[in-house]
């Protein structure tokens, strides 16, 4: 399997990050080589910078975090986050529009997405702790017709977090060639590696040092 670190995306998406915040990220980011550091779009010049020479992905969020705005300001946004050095884009789709089960506008706005992303991955967030079961399917479907590369459960700003249940049934409904990433709420080595198990190849956390340290810990090596 592949090594935990580079199963994570290392994310620091509060309001109130600065520059020195952002600084920590990249250079814990170097340190235990994860596979992404996501950040808000306006530091993604500022990540780029910092992790240059490195295979360090910069990851970034659009529509983040309610999912709210139009999808031509999605696409926009997607675009921007690409000229300023983004590799991956994790967008949030409209969960107003998903709760009207409108699933043709939600497979619509992930496709501007996809479309403005020149190729790189994109993420669609569903934000499940305001789906039903059947909500999350059909989103996970729309995201599979638009061609996203990843379906993702949370922004960590709802109501709830990644669950396992959540991402057995993410998994059991997206492309062959689709992946999931668990996010929000998971702070320890054990709710990693449930996810993990349950078919998510990618874990958003702000926790990510800590969950390196105790696997090598576990794997009886030293950082």
């Amino acid at each position: 399997m592949l090594k935990i670190n580079k199963m994570i995306d290392h994310t620091l998406l509060k309001a109130f990050a600065t520059e020195a915040d952002i600084e920590k990220l990249c250079a814990e980011a170097r340190q235990y080589d994860f596979k992404s550091v996501c950040v808000n779009p306006a530091n993604v010049a500022l990540a780029k910078k910092l992790l240059a020479n490195s295979d360090v992905l910069v990851c970034t969020v659009i529509g983040f975090p309610l999912g709210a705005n139009t999808k031509e300001i999605k696409m926009l946004e997607t675009i921007d986050a690409i000229k300023n050095g983004a590799d991956e884009i994790d967008m949030v789709i409209n969960i107003g529009k998903a709760k009207e089960h409108d699933y043709r506008y939600i497979e619509d706005e992930i496709r501007h997405v996809v479309g403005a992303s020149g190729g790189h991955t994109v993420k669609v967030i569903i934000e499940t702790c305001y789906l039903s079961e059947d909500e999350k399917v059909a989103c996970t479907l729309a995201a599979t017709r638009a061609k996203a590369n990843f379906v993702k459960t949370s922004t960590g700003f709802g109501t709830g977090g990644a669950l396992v249940m959540d991402i057995v049934t993410m998994k059991a409904n997206v492309a062959p060639n689709m992946e999931v990433k668990a996010s929000g709420g998971i702070k320890t080595l054990e709710q990693a590696q449930a996810m993990i198990k349950a078919g998510a190849t990618r874990i958003g956390t702000s926790s990510g040092v800590q969950i390196v340290e105790d696997y090598l810990k576990q794997q009886g090596e030293e950082a």
